[in-house]
């Protein structure tokens, strides 16, 4: 730490208990000097010859018969007044980082300029800071914490803004020339070490990384704070990384708990506004923070119940790169008094403002008439990070008995456009619900279960869900079918066209405009029995078994028609010995053939072309 030593006289000041103090001389004092609470005991020549306000205010005094003053309200207090009446008197004095401030307000008060006396106060402290404290890094930033408490004179007199420029100035100066000493306790990278397997020997290994910096700033005042990183950014010389990486650091430090996702209790007026600020000076890449740390912001805005425009802006970052997120991440607490667990419609509008962003770089690209792919457009792999996302989300939310169906199911279909290769994690997540959601309606069951894809689930889908006595029948069914059609195509045949049946109830279960009507549609929605689970689980494992491989090469390709025959008539026959199927295999009439469904919108739909053909060609073309 810098320091000047002015004065060459002993110091003979002397305390009498708390509020006194004086000097030890053989002339008695002649006048008393009462700075708050404490009374200081001095000689008028010296501080005369010094200060301007003190000569005004002894000819004040004289005409009253007086020979006491009051400076009540002198920048820094008695221990100021103390530093500046020992310069008067010719005292040595030692100024530093910690009270060179303070001394300068205090002399600025009483008036100790060069008109006055040359080689007064005021001009040696300037000297001092300019030549020392502000080529100084360290004290630089512990003389910018002391000028807090003596605002405004302090920014008047441009202490404030001259810390801030030298703080900026080094912390922006190439790592090569810095040769000060700082606080650094994080990892540094094997090149930061020294330590790069690919230096090769030549020139001097960088020692000092890029954030040197970011941890001494975070003993600033969030004011203080802001302006320095204003200025950094001002100067553009910081990458955005590392101006993001010092707003992490001081939210580190600034807000306790942070680093674990929790929410620090104490003085929420001021940790709201540490929020807020950092989420003010944010660069505008969106690389240059990750989103874990914009997640934790937005938990902590929430509690903190920051405005609408901080939680805004944090729901915006935050969809830009929800691509990154992790699932516990999006575990944002619901507010106090709502039943459920989860803050379900902030995620919503993370996931809204995530599809924003094609539909921007859409309507810019037609706009501006360009054919090129233009980086706002979502790449299929960032869809399918953020659908995998949402599915790993709604299983841990599905776990809470007071989260509604329609919060579900509204944040399953904001991405049920993004292709997926495997419905599992969709699939988990709705038996986590229905687990946990044992009362809900049929209706609910089958809103629900329509988000799914059956034929895109893992054969340890498949063998879970077809054992899984929550499902409606209608799930197991086609899950189970699916699953013979998979195991047909393994043994070498091509795939066949779905049954009629079957064709309906997947169109329904993927949104179709109509629905079937028959006489059984509840009982069909309805939840199986673990028997009838059982008993469609034992004929197709059966009939896979009855029809293998062998049947295959020795009956060549007529085999093929047999085996698919087979496996049909054989499901056909099981559904049809249950009476709540006896509507589902209406297909051999012609007419109940045209009416039964609507497969237009289903993944496993029939040619438009075949429901014009006789009912003979129908049947023979959903079992070729």
């Amino acid at each position: 730490m810098k320091f000047m030593k002015l004065g060459s006289k002993p110091d003979s000041f002397q305390t009498d208990g708390n509020s006194v103090r004086y000097v030890a001389s053989e002339l008695a004092t002649d006048i008393v000097v009462n700075v708050g609470e404490v009374k200081f005991y001095l000689h008028k020549f010296p501080l005369l010859s010094k200060s301007e306000c003190l000569q005004k205010l002894v000819a004040a005094t004289n005409d009253g018969n007086s020979d006491e003053v009051h400076i009540p309200d002198i920048p820094g207090g008695p221990s100021a007044f103390e530093i500046c009446a020992k310069f008067c008197y010719g005292m040595t004095v030692t100024l530093n980082a910690y009270n060179v401030v303070a001394a300068r307000c205090a002399a600025e008060y009483l008036g100790m300029h060069e008109t006055i006396e040359k080689g007064n106060l005021i001009y040696k402290i300037e000297v001092f800071l300019n030549s020392s404290i502000f080529r100084s890094w360290k004290d630089s930033i512990i003389v910018l914490q002391t000028t807090k408490s003596l605002l405004p004179l302090s920014e008047d007199l441009k202490v404030i803004s001259h810390c801030i420029d030298s703080i900026a100035s080094k912390a922006s100066i190439d790592v090569s020339r810095v040769d000060w000493s700082y606080t650094y306790n994080r990892k540094k990278l094997p090149e930061e070490n020294g330590t790069d397997p690919k230096w090769n020997g030549v020139g001097n290994r960088p020692v000092v990384p890029k954030d040197w910096w970011v941890e001494d700033l975070c003993e600033l005042e969030i004011d203080l704070y802001k302006r320095v990183i204003m200025s950094l950014k001002t100067q553009a010389v910081i990458s955005h990384e590392v101006i993001g990486e010092a707003l992490k650091a001081f939210a580190l430090k600034r807000l306790p708990g942070f680093s674990k996702g929790m929410i620090p209790n104490g003085d929420t007026a001021k940790f709201r506004s540490t929020v807020d600020t950092i989420v003010w000076l944010l660069p505008a890449d969106k690389c240059s923070v990750s989103c874990s740390f914009l997640l934790k912001l937005l938990k902590a805005a929430i509690f903190m119940d920051s405005g609408e425009r901080t939680k805004r802006e944090l729901v915006r970052r935050i969809g830009q790169q929800l691509e990154e997120a992790s699932v516990n991440d999006l575990l944002i607490r619901a507010p106090e008094g709502e039943t459920a667990r989860y803050d379900v419609d902030t995620v919503q509008q993370i996931v809204e403002e995530f599809l924003m962003q094609e539909q921007n770089a859409e309507s810019t690209a037609a706009h501006e008439l360009q054919e090129v792919r233009r980086p706002g457009i979502l790449s299929d792999a960032s869809k399918l990070m953020v659908a995998k996302l949402v599915d790993g989300y709604l299983a841990e939310i599905a776990k809470d008995p007071n989260l509604p169906l329609s919060k579900f199911v509204d944040l399953a279909e904001l991405v049920s456009g993004f292709s997926r290769p495997a419905h599992d994690g969709l699939y988990r997540a709705i038996d986590m619900y229905l687990k946990e959601h044992p009362g809900i309606s049929k209706s609910e069951r089958k809103r629900i279960c329509r988000l799914m894809d059956c034929k895109k689930l893992s054969v340890d889908a498949c063998m879970h869900a077809v054992q899984n006595e929550r499902l409606p029948l209608r799930v197991v069914v086609q899950v189970l079918f699916f699953e013979q059609v998979r195991a047909t195509a393994t043994s070498g045949s091509s795939t066949p066209d779905l049954p009629k049946g079957i064709k309906d109830l997947n169109s329904a279960s993927h949104g179709s405009s109509r629905s079937v009507t028959t006489n059984t549609e509840e009982d069909w929605d309805a939840v199986a029995t673990l028997e009838e689970l059982k008993a469609l689980k034992g004929e197709l494992a059966s009939l896979r078994l009855g029809n293998g491989v062998g049947a295959s090469d020795r009956n060549g390709g007529d085999s093929k028609g047999s085996i698919d025959k087979a496996a049909i008539n054989k499901m056909k026959g099981l559904l049809m010995s249950k009476k709540i199927f006896t509507k589902l295999w209406s297909s051999k009439s012609g007419q109940g053939e045209n009416s039964g469904s609507d497969s237009s919108g289903s993944s496993g739909s029939a040619n438009p072309e075949e429901a014009k053909s006789t009912p003979s060609r129908n049947r023979r073309h959903s079992v070729s």
